[in-house]
C-alpha cells in the first residue's frame, strides 16, 4: 500500500503507529484518539479499502478515483471532503506544476490522498506533532494546517510567475519573435493557478461559518483567518498577473503592427525612390531617342529623299533634333520627372 504515514493521536501526542488499517481501527478505539492516514498515489483497491474502514461516501470516493477535480469543499454527514490544487514552481523549466490533494476529515480520522510531490505533508505533521495543543483539539486542526501549508507553498509560485512576466516585458521591447508563444503559455498557467486558488476563498469562509457549530478553538479561528488573508492576496496577485499578460499581448500586437507599418513605409519609400529613378532614366532616354530618330531617318541615304540635296537639310535636321529634345525636356520637367 502507498502508505506514507499512519498514526494515532490522543491528547495531542502520537500514541501509536499502526502497520495496517486493521490495526489503525483497533488502536483508535483503544486509545480513544483519532487517526491520520497519509497515502501517496494509492491504487483503486487501496482507496476502497480505506473508504470501507471509515465509511466514506461513495461519491467522494469516485471523485478521488477519477481525479482531476476542481478545488472544493463538500460535506457528507459528519465527514468533510476537501479537494486542493497545490502548486510548485519548477525553476529549471520555468513552469508551474500543479498537483491534487484529497482530504477526508471525520470525527475521529483524517485521510490525505496525495497525487503529486506538493504539498509537503511531512512538514505539516512534524509541525503539529511539535505543537501538541493543536493536535489535542480535533481532526479539523489537521485540515487547517494542511490549508495553511498549501497556501504558503503558493508564495514561490507567485514569485516565479512575477519573474517570468518581468522577463516577458523585456522581451516585448527587444523584438523577441517567440515572446507571443511564451505569453500564451504563461497565460494558461496563470488561468490554471486562478482555478486552483480562487475557490479557496469560498472554502475558508465556509469553514469560518462553522466555527460556532463545531466549537473551534479561538486560536485556530485566528489562524484560519490569517490563512484566508494570505489566500485573498494570492488570488489578487493571480488576477493582476492575468491582466498584465493580457496587456502584454495587446502591446505585442501593437508593436508587431507598428513594425509592419514601418516595413511597409520603408518599402514604399524604396519603391518611390526607384520609381523616380526610372522616370529620370526614361526621360533622358526619350530625349536622346528624338535626335537618334531624326539622324536615323536622314542617314538612310535613299536617292529619292529631296532633303539629301537641300542646302538647308543639315541645319534643318540639327534644329529638329534640338527642338524635339528641348520639347521633351520641357514636358518631363513640368511633370517633375527630371
Amino acid at each position: 500500500m502507498a502508505l506514507i504515514d499512519n498514526a494515532i493521536y490522543s491528547d495531542g501526542k502520537r500514541v501509536a503507529t499502526p502497520a495496517t488499517l486493521d490495526e489503525t481501527f483497533e488502536d483508535m478505539k483503544a486509545n480513544n484518539g483519532f487517526a491520520w492516514i497519509g497515502l501517496y498515489r494509492p491504487t483503486e483497491a487501496e482507496v476502497r479499502t480505506v473508504a470501507g474502514e471509515f465509511n466514506l461516501h461513495h461519491l467522494a470516493v469516485e471523485d478521488t478515483l477519477r481525479g482531476h477535480q476542481r478545488s472544493k469543499l463538500e460535506r457528507y454527514g459528519d465527514t468533510r471532503f476537501v479537494v486542493l490544487r497545490p502548486a510548485r514552481y519548477i525553476d529549471a523549466d520555468e513552469r508551474v506544476e500543479f498537483g491534487e490533494l484529497h482530504v477526508f476529515v471525520g470525527p475521529d480520522f483524517v485521510v490525505t490522498i496525495r497525487h503529486a510531490e506538493s504539498p509537503d505533508l511531512a512538514r505539516v505533521r512534524h509541525r503539529l506533532e511539535t505543537t501538541t495543543d493543536a493536535l489535542a483539539l480535533s481532526p479539523e486542526s489537521v485540515l487547517y494546517a494542511i490549508l495553511d501549508q498549501v497556501v504558503d507553498e503558493y508564495a514561490p509560485v507567485v514569485a516565479g510567475l512575477e519573474n517570468d512576466i518581468d522577463e516577458i516585458e523585456d522581451q516585448l521591447f527587444d523584438g523577441d519573435p517567440i515572446v507571443s508563444r511564451r505569453i500564451y503559455a504563461l497565460s494558461r498557467e496563470v488561468i490554471e493557478f486562478q482555478r486552483a486558488t480562487q475557490p479557496l476563498i469560498g472554502m475558508l469562509k465556509s469553514l469560518q461559518r462553522g466555527f460556532d457549530t463545531n466549537d473551534v478553538d479561538l486560536e485556530v479561528q485566528r489562524h484560519l483567518r490569517d490563512v484566508l488573508d494570505h489566500t485573498i492576496r494570492v488570488v489578487e496577485r493571480g488576477d493582476a498577473f492575468r491582466q498584465l499578460l493580457q496587456n502584454a499581448l495587446t502591446t505585442h500586437s501593437t508593436l508587431v503592427g507598428q513594425r509592419q507599418n514601418d516595413e511597409m513605409r520603408n518599402l514604399s519609400e524604396t519603391s518611390l525612390a526607384q520609381s523616380e529613378e526610372v522616370k529620370k532614366i526614361s526621360s533622358w532616354a526619350a530625349i536622346l531617342f528624338a535626335p537618334t530618330l531624326v539622324g536615323t531617318i536622314y542617314g538612310m541615304n535613299f536617292t529619292n529623299m529631296p532633303e539629301l540635296h537641300w542646302q538647308f537639310g543639315y541645319p534643318f535636321a540639327l534644329t529638329l533634333m534640338v527642338g524635339m529634345g528641348f520639347c521633351l525636356y520641357a514636358v518631363f520637367k513640368k511633370r517633375n520627372w527630371l
